[in-house]
């Protein structure tokens, strides 16, 4: 298992530039709520699940299986 940063560095910029005005909290998530703090929990918990590989929500990280 391998978590990225999305290959498209325009995404990771943008996300990034998101974060820092929401205080690290997820730009696509409307609420600032722990779970929402990035990496939110959404992701956490699909980085536990060994089945799963994709992005995101919010497209800044990718997880690889294996």
């Amino acid at each position: 298992m391998a978590v990225r940063f999305n290959e498209d560095q325009e995404v990771v910029n943008k996300i990034k530039e998101g974060l820092k005005k929401k205080d690290g909290y997820c730009p696509c998530r409307l609420e600032r709520i722990p779970d929402n703090k990035c990496i939110c929990k959404e992701f956490r918990d699909q980085i536990a699940d060994p089945e799963f590989e994709g992005y995101c929500h919010c497209m800044l990280y990718y997880k690889t299986r294996g």
